[in-house]
């Protein structure tokens, strides 16, 4: 029997497609509200003050006056917000800010604003409603839901509420999705991963999941919990479950494997939310990319990739972009961040609509698993575990191992010896405790057992340099990538037992 909520769904569905093709058909025009009602309302701030926001008439005016700044730039100005001044970056105070490990600046705080706090919410709504638009599928609303989160538990600093993105997002689920949404509130607050995953397990099997929402590696880690106590395939578990929501990693290296414990394909939404916005979300199972959001209060700009670290790169906005390239992002936002490079790269694969893929990082990482583990902390690592011994390193790199033949996935880190160790994995659990200090993405990763920790692969002497020959950029500038967010490079080189 059809319900009263999956029939009103579709009507619902149609008008948000309607309100979201106006903007998305004057992309142009849309962007140019934003801009000025961005400048106009925050020309009062210091920042507007500081940078002569009354005298920003265009684009151009905007870019002589803000320069790109990351969030190690912009820091004496959060440090003001977060010490509860008002009026610094955006009129008043933020109702919260969203924690974040930084990669090179300890632990950031974000703000969200009473403007741009819905734009998270309503992007994620309407990615489904776009779906059961296109679809016509909306019986999936009468089942229960599950979004794999972190804790709702804010604490309070300065009057500002103080938590991660997912968790204050909880805090805005609509009433119409409270009864169907999973796990309950009580398991949703328990801080150690694997207890709560085992507890998410316990309150799930009896129910009739239709949806279920979260990083792929999170993910990954409760199917197979799933599988491990009943001896079945998540699709059997669940005979409704026919929709993924996911965000925050490249769902791809994870798709054969899903498909594998779920025992059929099923339909999936990406979404790319951030704590500094939520900026796109597919719109379409036909085709490739998500609709970037430009009437959501956020102003893009973007930087070609490999013209961004010349002194004046140029700076252009929605109309003069291309399909194909790869640009970095750079947003100016109603939660008070201005020409902020958040690090992200992006590609438009469509620009009737504006879609876009997540192309990666301005510089080398990996994130496999939501761990955001950059070029310093990896050098840093092996620096300090090779403090005051005679072991002597020539060349390394990292990358990781989703699908190991056995146990969790791990960093694998491929290292050409100098002077080798007599104990490799005494050194592997040095790096390993050292880069779990520096990021603690990767400690929750580790403490979570989600990973398990790094291991040592050893590469044959002169290894690394044939590898470079190969690909025609031995010596010179070319340098070979610290890391790397996936295996193409390392299942190259010639390892050594």
């Amino acid at each position: 029997m059809i319900s009263l909520k999956s029939v009103l769904a579709k009507p619902f569905a149609k008008r948000i497609y309607k309100s979201i093709q106006k903007w998305a058909k004057n992309p142009v025009e849309t962007q140019g509200k934003v801009f000025q009602s961005l400048i106009s309302k925050a020309a009062g701030t210091v920042f507007g003050k500081d940078h002569d926001f009354v005298s920003i008439n265009s684009h151009e005016d905007f870019v002589k006056r803000v320069p790109i700044r990351d969030y190690e730039a912009l820091k004496p100005y959060v440090e003001k917000v977060v010490a509860g001044e008002e009026d610094i970056l955006w009129k008043g105070k933020p109702v919260y800010f969203a924690k974040t490990s930084g990669t090179t600046s300890g632990s950031k705080y974000i703000p969200i604003t009473k403007e741009s706090m819905p734009a998270h919410v309503e992007a994620a709504r309407n990615a489904i409603l776009m779906y059961i638009y296109e679809t016509g599928n909306s019986r999936f609303v009468d089942g229960k839901m599950i979004f794999l989160q972190g804790s709702p538990i804010l604490n309070e600093q300065n009057g500002i509420q103080l938590g991660r993105l997912s968790g204050i997002v909880a805090h805005y689920v609509p009433k119409y999705l409270q009864k169907n949404r999973l796990p309950s509130w009580e398991t949703n607050c328990i801080e150690d991963w694997e207890t709560k995953v085992d507890a998410i397990v316990e309150e799930t099997l009896p129910e009739n999941m239709t949806i279920i929402s979260g990083i792929p590696s999170w993910v990954q880690m409760y199917f197979e919990k799933l599988q491990q106590k009943t001896g079945k395939k998540v699709g059997d578990i669940f005979k409704n479950f026919n929709l993924f929501i996911f965000g925050g990693v490249n769902y791809e290296p994870y798709r054969a494997k899903f498909e594998n414990l779920i025992g059929r394909r099923v339909d999936s939404i990406e979404l790319y939310p951030a704590s500094e916005g939520f900026f796109a979300f597919q719109d379409t199972q036909k085709e490739k990319g998500m609709l970037l959001q430009l009437n959501s209060g956020i102003f893009y700009e973007f930087v070609k990739a490999d013209e961004f670290f010349n002194e004046n790169p140029k700076r252009i906005t929605i109309k003069d972009v291309e399909i194909g390239v790869n640009y970095v992002l750079i947003i100016s936002t109603n939660a008070g961040l201005w020409a902020y490079n958040i690090g992200d790269t992006v590609e438009f694969t469509s620009i009737k609509p504006y879609r876009v893929i997540v192309s990666g990082r301005i510089k080398h990482f990996i994130s496999a698993f939501g761990e955001h583990v950059i070029g310093k902390e990896v050098e840093q690592a092996m620096q300090e575990a090779l403090q005051d011994s005679n072991i002597s390193v020539s060349e390394f790199t990292v990358a990781p191992q989703i699908n190991p033949k056995e146990g969790l996935p791990y960093h694998e880190w491929f290292i050409e010896f100098e002077n080798e160790p007599e104990n490799v994995s005494e050194l592997a659990k040095k790096i390993d405790e050292s880069l779990q200090k520096q990021n603690s993405y990767y400690f929750d990763l580790i403490e979570g057992k989600v990973l398990q920790p790094l291991k040592i692969a050893k590469v044959e002497r002169g290894g690394f340099q044939d590898y470079m020959k190969s690909i025609g950029k031995l010596g010179g500038q070319n340098k070979l990538p610290r890391l790397s967010n996936d295996r193409k490079i390392v299942e190259r080189f010639p390892r050594k037992n």
